[in-house]
């Protein structure tokens, strides 16, 4: 879990959370929105007459004494794409409602904004001041942001004393797995493993309230409850570096057992446990799993072999049964993508490179086309990139390979110059586009037309200029990356 911090575009739609698109802890007993449902019901419809009257609607809500109503105009103008709408309305309803929940919201981000514990904290005695604690259920959870950030930032400067001090503050049920767990991560990256483990329990513990489904099935319980599988892991992982190896098995096997963390992550560290218990074949056996996934890291793969060599007296078979292995990943991974293929026209587009040159993708047409959708802040996207490279270098000598790195979704003022210090700090060969914001819709238009979910998120496309394959995510193995794409990359040119 990451330590929450709100950005200015979460301001803007932090009230969908308080008033309630997300159903909040007292949701049985709140009544139907009809206000919501007949919006619901223009927005969908295609009559013009529907149309005029959405837009008187939203201007009446705009116009409104209640500021839960201006907000639902804010956030149907946001849903329509209507940007400036929405962006005005939101400078209204700040002088209109001074006291108002988005005023409280906007007024907070100045203390994520202050660099120091100490700083961020007497932000917060003054805005508390100016916005005492007040309402209830998931209305409190902007408070828990901000004492949750104080933690943090109290934890990263190893001032334990004052960090759980601020963290007991959380109020939101829901919420406290996620801020415990906000606060435990900082404690475990300035090496205090033991304040680490017992916030990790603690969000541990929270989620699992919520896994089992013993309270209401809302969005909210659904929240809380999702963070439980991944927490097992991380919690196992905790007690195993403190080498309290027997109690880490009992939740490295939760996480292997869960189909919702099941993983070769999961399976080799419930073999590094085994093997400081010295049960090197069991380890072995749910190491070997992980390796015949194709998704083993070079570290499974290197700790495979040792094991091997101990459970089988020496290193005699080893490359003989690597390769056998390979072999089957392979034909696994030609099976996955037969049922993956696709083809459907790819969306054209113009962008500029980072040197300042544009690229139209149609004129690349010829060639099979590989676009790598990523972002600076992205942790997924830059783990990608050493098997992205290595995937570059293998077809650099092919003319009919191209490899287009599309940086979008960007969080800064300088995405462009952000996207080119990183790549050239890493020294990636990479030709980096920038799909950056439209002044006006504030839309990165080729990643909503790509109608992309989640980044990193690439397309291979045809030399005709059809999408044949997309995929998302990485899983952290750069062989199996590699594979993926080259085999993708062959399907397509053998037609």
């Amino acid at each position: 879990m990451n330590t929450l911090k709100i950005s200015n575009k979460m301001l803007g739609l932090l009230s969908i959370i308080i008033l309630g698109s997300v159903s909040g802890l007292k949701a049985q007993t709140k009544p139907v929105d009809t206000t919501r449902i007949y919006l619901d019901k223009l927005v969908a419809s295609k009559e013009p007459a529907d149309k005029v009257l959405l837009a008187a609607k939203l201007q009446k809500l705009a116009a409104a004494d209640q500021e839960k109503d201006v907000d639902l105009a804010i956030n149907y103008y946001y849903r329509l794409k209507n940007v400036k709408a929405s962006d005005s309305l939101v400078q209204v309803e700040l002088q209109k409602f001074p006291k108002g929940s988005r005023a409280r919201a906007q007024e907070a981000s100045k203390i994520y904004d202050e660099k120091t514990a100490l700083a961020k904290e007497n932000a917060y005695k003054i805005w508390i001041k100016k916005f005492p604690v007040s309402g209830s259920g998931e209305e409190l959870i902007v408070y828990d942001y901000v004492v949750s950030a104080i933690a943090s930032e109290y934890a990263k400067e190893k001032n334990a004393a004052k960090a759980i001090e601020y963290i007991n503050k959380l109020q939101v049920d829901f919420w406290k797995g996620n801020g415990f767990g906000g606060v435990a991560e900082t404690f475990y990256k300035t090496g205090d493993l033991k304040n680490a483990a017992v916030y990790y329990k603690k969000a541990m513990e929270s989620a699992k309230t919520y896994y089992d489904g013993k309270l209401p099935n809302e969005n909210s319980s659904k929240f809380a409850a999702s963070g439980y599988p991944g927490l097992t892991m991380t919690y196992a992982g905790i007690l195993f570096e403190q080498k309290k190896y027997d109690e880490a098995l009992i939740y490295a096997d939760l996480a292997a057992k869960n189909p919702k963390t099941a993983s070769p992550r999961s399976n080799f560290q419930y073999a590094k446990i085994l093997m400081a218990l010295n049960r090197n074949q069991e380890a072995y056996t749910k190491l070997e799993e992980a390796v015949k996934s194709g998704k083993a890291n070079d570290e499974m793969s290197s700790t495979f072999k040792k094991l091997y060599i101990k459970v089988k007296g020496s290193d005699a078979g080893f490359d003989a049964y690597a390769a056998e292995i390979r072999k089957g990943i392979l034909a696994n991974l030609q099976q996955k993508l037969n049922k993956e293929i696709i083809n459907k026209p790819a969306v054209d587009f113009t962008l500029t490179d980072i040197e300042g040159k544009k690229v139209t993708l149609s004129s690349l047409k010829g060639k099979v086309v590989i676009l790598d959708f990523w972002a600076t802040w992205c942790g997924p996207c830059k783990a990608s990139f050493p098997a992205m490279q290595m995937a570059v270098n293998k077809y650099k000598e092919d003319p009919s390979v191209k490899f287009l790195f599309i940086h979008t979704w960007e969080k800064t003022a300088t995405p462009t110059q952000d996207a080119s210090d990183y790549i050239k700090s890493q020294k990636y060969s990479f030709e980096v586009l920038m799909d950056t914001k439209d002044p006006d819709s504030k839309v990165n238009k080729v990643v909503t037309d790509y109608k992309v979910s989640g980044i990193p998120s690439k397309f291979v496309i045809d030399p005709a200029g059809n999408i044949r394959f997309n995929l998302m995510g990485f899983d952290g193995s750069n062989e199996a990356a590699v594979d993926e794409i080259s085999m993708m990359i062959d399907m397509i040119k053998k037609g």
